[in-house]
């Protein structure tokens, strides 16, 4: 009874997952390149209540991270700037959070792919309320950033150091922009940084024997994930252990190279120019496992 037990929660506790799961057609149907990469965004969207409305319209994507497990060599999260100048099919040139307000997940895959050589293998979309109820659901993370902030625009009120909060601060934290001196590039840094603290959060030996944590933790992180048609639970663990792989010691992380912070091409504001020569082979590389483990600056 005891055996049948231990092998029913697991499995049913899959199975029930993966029913709460929602799916979008997003996949490309792309010729698969070598690797497995996985495409993470974060919506801005107003309407799932993580986000006092504010007269905002639509959904941009207004976080987007490529995963990236190459067959051999380091693991890859590689933060996009969501004003990141870029070829969005049938639509000419914008920015690359654009396309998902033109053509939802389908077009912002094909745009990535577009832009990095890489297809896309799984696709998950998390709303801004989900950030909060999962920061909640691991009991609080810790967070650091070394300069005091007071934006208007996000609500972030920090004290220099490092801090543990509860979701709806590090919401905030995730979402300041204008008060960091690097914008774009610099809430990249902080989203990365909020992700992997729930991660080493979420530890398995005592999730393990703690079901109702179980059920709490699938609870907040379903509620407002999107995955790709074919996604499930199980993906979604396996993209979770890279991306820890990935902020360890012996994963990569950081942007693209980048050659202009504020590139004005006309009718699309200022817009993040990733560099025309160097950005194709540092793509090869990711998929390639070739470049070297630690942290790398696009500005550089």
């Amino acid at each position: 009874m005891v055996l049948v037990l231990l092998l029913a929660w697991p499995i049913g506790l899959v199975v029930w997952a993966n029913g709460k799961l929602n799916r979008t057609e997003a996949l490309s149907g792309a010729a698969g390149t070598p690797g497995t990469t996985y495409l993470i965004t974060g919506s801005d969207s107003r309407a799932d209540g993580g986000v006092k409305d504010d007269g905002t319209a639509g959904e941009r994507s207004d976080t987007i991270l490529l995963l990236h497990v190459p067959e051999s060599g380091p693991t890859a999260l590689v933060s996009l700037p969501r004003d990141t100048y870029v070829d969005i099919p049938g639509h000419g040139d914008g920015k690359i959070n654009a396309a998902y307000a033109y053509g939802g997940a389908p077009l912002l895959v094909e745009t990535v792919e577009g832009l990095t050589g890489l297809t896309v293998d799984h696709y998950a979309e998390i709303g801004m309320a989900g950030v909060k109820d999962i920061v909640d659901a691991v009991g609080g993370v810790r967070l650091c950033y070394d300069t005091d902030v007071n934006d208007r625009d996000s609500h972030l009120k920090w004290k220099a150091g490092c801090h543990t909060v509860d979701g709806t601060v590090a919401l905030q934290f995730a979402r300041m922009r204008k008060a960091d001196p690097l914008g774009d590039i610099g809430r990249a840094q902080r989203q990365r940084q909020l992700v992997g603290a729930v991660l080493e959060n979420v530890d398995p030996k005592s999730i393990a024997v703690r079901p109702a944590q179980q059920v709490a933790l699938i609870d907040a992180a379903t509620a407002s994930l999107t995955v790709d048609e074919s996604a499930g639970i199980i993906d979604l663990a396996r993209l979770a252990l890279a991306f820890r792989s990935a902020n360890g010691s012996d994963g990569i992380t950081g942007t693209p190279p980048i050659a202009d912070l504020d590139y004005r091409p006309g009718g699309v504001g200022s817009t993040v120019l990733l560099d025309p020569e160097e950005t194709p082979h540092f793509f090869e590389q990711i998929r390639d496992g070739e470049l070297p483990p630690g942290k790398v600056n696009g500005l550089d």
